[in-house]
């Protein structure tokens, strides 16, 4: 794996997880109580042997930065590393990145110089445990100019994703983006060509791209370099490739999920809380999720109760009640709160204690939860004061709505408490 390099794209805006892409990258977005979107495929790529990495960055990326920076820092016996490269605008291309694709392009000049025989092309909101080695071992014995990772789906969900078709030895043949009705069904495969058995193979008769690749390098510039109109890798630089260039398809075939929209991302992290068994573990010593080690002390939690819920480090409780929820690091929850299907990402910072006691003249809330608040099926994101008194349950079931002059939003009838929001006494959302 010395021979491969890892290219983690960065995203664009970040739309879909809007607004906790307000102030950061969508790789930077805090995950499971401490680790971030980002520690999912970096995490990967040193599990499976593969040291070097680069990561292409546009938007709001200054927490990110800072947290490789204080994460990922390897030892002198090593030349591995994780660099960020920042998009740039030069007197040869005074442009931003236009897209996936577009942002390796601009990058080729530093790409050239790596000894790599092999380009591994990285998507980063999505949840998963995956040894690339494995699939670049199958790119090689394949003979292809290109892989492409690929997960079965079943029908229901199949026309929510780009699709793809192969033939017995593999090759991809066809791409249709979302089909429905016969285009759908044209777009059924042999999923045993693959490696799924034959009772799994007719459950999930379609395969849908993860947004993982791994490239010949040579084929990599010369697609990039030929076509330098295409800014993207799944709609355009893929597809356009499968006539001239041997595509190939590599299964995988374990737990999955696109976690890039509001939904999706307060789903998945509940879904940590699931006993006895949660759908992806964080528990796993031979493959581990590396984060930044923090040295926080132990949490607290002072006459309170808490069930199917995960606490992170650093974190007070007192005299609360806490079910299927996830609260990140430095939370703090004061007395008679009751909190559940919540995710609460917790605080960059501890408030000195005169800051945080209660004072009911004081106007200004502190970090954390204030006494006697209510707090379901919810995000709150970093920092946030959520002062006494406060319901945050919304009332009305509101699917969509813009609060920000407020401190908040609602995403699919999912409260979203901004980052440094302060909400004050008495609330109710």
């Amino acid at each position: 794996m010395k021979k491969v390099l890892g290219i983690r794209l960065g995203g664009g805006a970040g739309t879909r997880l809007y607004p906790l892409t307000k102030l950061r990258a969508k790789p930077a977005v805090p995950l499971a109580g401490k680790y971030r979107l980002i520690d999912i495929p970096v995490s990967n790529c040193i599990n499976s042997g593969v040291m070097k990495m680069y990561v292409l960055t546009q938007f709001n990326s200054a927490s990110l930065n800072r947290h490789i920076s204080r994460t990922y820092s390897f030892s002198g016996f090593t030349d591995g590393f994780v660099e960020v490269l920042a998009a740039q605008q030069t007197e040869d291309n005074p442009r931003w990145f236009q897209g996936t694709a577009d942002a390796v392009r601009q990058y080729l000049w530093l790409l050239r110089e790596s000894e790599a025989d092999e380009y591994l092309i990285l998507s980063g909101d999505h949840l998963y445990r995956m040894d690339y080695s494995l699939f670049v071992e199958h790119h090689r014995d394949t003979g292809a100019d290109v892989t492409l990772s690929v997960v079965p789906i079943d029908e229901e969900r199949a026309s929510s994703f780009g699709l793809m078709k192969i033939n017995s030895d593999g090759r991809i043949i066809d791409f249709a983006e979302k089909p429905k009705g016969d285009e759908l069904k044209a777009m059924q495969v042999d999923t045993t060509t693959l490696g799924l058995d034959a009772e799994s193979a007719k459950e999930k008769p379609y395969i849908a791209s993860m947004g993982i690749y791994v490239f010949k390098k040579e084929v990599l510039i010369d697609l990039l370099e030929q076509s330098p109109d295409r800014t993207d890798f799944g709609k355009e630089i893929i597809p356009a490739s499968a006539k001239d260039y041997n595509l190939q398809a590599y299964l995988f075939d374990d737990y999955w999920e696109d976690i890039g929209t509001i939904k999706a991302f307060y789903r998945s992290n509940l879904a940590l809380t699931r006993q006895p068994k949660p759908p992806f573990s964080f528990y796993d010593e031979d493959a581990p999720i590396y984060t930044r080690a923090r040295y926080l002390p132990p949490t607290k939690l002072l006459d309170s109760r808490v069930t199917e819920s995960i606490i992170g480090e650093g974190c007070i409780l007192k005299e609360c009640s806490v079910h299927h929820s996830v609260l990140g690091i430095r939370t703090r929850i004061g007395p008679g709160c009751t909190i559940e299907d919540t995710l609460i990402m917790g605080a960059d910072y501890y408030q000195p204690l005169p800051e945080q006691q209660a004072d009911d003249d004081r106007p200004k809330v502190p970090i954390g939860i204030g006494a006697n608040t209510t707090i379901r099926g919810a995000i709150v994101d970093k920092n946030a004061c959520i002062g006494r008194d406060v319901q945050i349950i919304n009332k009305d079931n509101v699917d969509e709505a813009n609060r920000e002059e407020l401190g908040f939003y609602i995403r699919d009838g999912i409260v979203v408490i901004l980052k440094n929001a302060a909400i004050e006494r008495g609330t109710v959302i």
